[in-house]
């Protein structure tokens, strides 16, 4: 029996930049094509539910082994294995290392790689640079919820935590909100809140930037909120960003990729929860519990956690996939105040992913590398 020879195409970051993974608008349109696959149910992710964020890798504190690596900020690997089907139609998987002491070797605090492979045989198709993708797909699912909750001449965006994420986050809503006129940031140290704002300037040169003291400067007024922080999740929930009723917009969309906090009896009674996938939620509170929240400091996580304490109940979250497909309404109310958590989800990796590699064999880009021409072993 002849077997094919198998072949799969490279692509480092400059490929992927050069393929056309900066293109934001047309990032936010796949994350939206994703979202009605997603609530159709024509994806697959890891775990029994098929909705696991992926199986991640984590050190002790202590080993009696030398080589071994112990726990520290932000340090593990993770594997995030999914499917999507549609124009997607294929399988992949993203993974990364993670490390914040990275940051002293003039590196990214995570390095990513993502792998396409033939939903059929699993042979290979693509093994591409994906810290730039990552950082995309990231705000663009923002995008999203900024293109259907936002006020349409929305004009003030408050940004917490001046990272690469926030940078993604406001290119999102600049593609879809091109009203925006103002910038608030607030951050922690003064070099990265500089970086911001002088990106911000050189981006968007007719927008107004500036840094803020607190988070309630950066949430007053604004017609939306980004937060992006790094927060240890040390079991304290009490150290997560906080956000009080009183500063927000009537109106106003809260979107969070990370740790973020309110008062309950606001989540419970008065502001509108929105997740990107609730079965995540749902596998997050299955796979963490109790408490799941102070492992997972994102918002809808508490929200699961109120539910499995009898203080909420699950027809209080809509997911975003449901206003996408018109099963529910863009708004329940007027000037209801959204508080929107992003979890992050590997299907968003296969369908950009999907979409630069597919641009990248139209133009020509990247390296083909051969894995066999025969295999050894049959």
């Amino acid at each position: 029996m002849a077997y094919p020879k198998i072949d799969f195409l490279y692509l480092n970051e400059e490929d992927m930049v050069k393929a056309g993974v900066k293109d934001m608008a047309s990032c936010v349109e796949t994350m939206e094509e994703m979202f009605k696959l997603l609530k159709i149910g024509n994806y697959r992710m890891g775990g029994a539910n098929g909705n696991s964020h992926g199986c991640m890798v984590m050190f002790p504190e202590k080993s009696k082994f030398s080589e071994m690596p112990v726990d520290g900020p932000d340090r593990r690997f993770m594997a995030m294995p999914a499917y999507l089907g549609g124009k997607f139609d294929m399988a992949g998987m993203k993974w990364y290392g993670s490390n914040t002491e990275n940051k002293q070797k003039g590196l990214p605090r995570s390095i990513l790689t993502l792998i396409l492979n033939d939903k059929d045989t699993g042979a290979p198709k693509a093994f591409m640079s994906a810290n730039i993708l990552s950082a995309y797909r990231t705000g663009a699912v923002p995008g999203v919820g900024f293109k259907y909750f936002a006020k349409d001449d929305a004009k003030v965006i408050g940004i917490v935590g001046p990272g690469v994420m926030s940078k993604t986050a406001l290119a999102a809503a600049m593609a879809v909100r091109p009203s925006i006129q103002t910038v608030k940031v607030k951050g922690r140290g003064k070099a990265s809140l500089n970086r911001f704002v002088q990106h911000v300037k050189d981006t968007y040169p007719n927008v107004d930037v500036y840094p803020v003291e607190t988070i309630e400067e950066a949430v007053k007024d604004a017609d939306i909120v980004s937060v992006s922080t790094s927060t240890p999740t040390t079991g304290d929930t009490s150290i997560y960003p906080y956000i009080a009723e009183e500063w927000i917009k009537p109106g106003a969309v809260i979107e969070s990729t990370a740790a973020l906090r309110f008062d309950d009896d606001f989540v419970i009674h008065r502001a509108r929860t929105v997740t990107d996938n609730i079965k995540l939620y749902e596998a997050w509170e299955e796979e963490m519990k109790p408490d799941a929240y102070k492992t997972v400091p994102i918002p809808a996580v508490h929200v699961m956690d109120l539910i499995a304490e009898g203080k909420m109940s699950l027809d209080q979250v809509d997911d975003l996939g449901d206003v996408i497909l018109g099963n529910i309404p863009v708004h329940r109310k007027e000037g209801e105040v959204i508080i929107y958590s992003v979890g992050g989800m590997p299907i968003e990796d296969i369908a950009w992913g999907t979409m630069v590699y597919r641009n990248a064999l139209k133009k020509g880009i990247g390296q083909t590398l051969n894995l066999w021409d025969v295999p050894q072993m049959i």
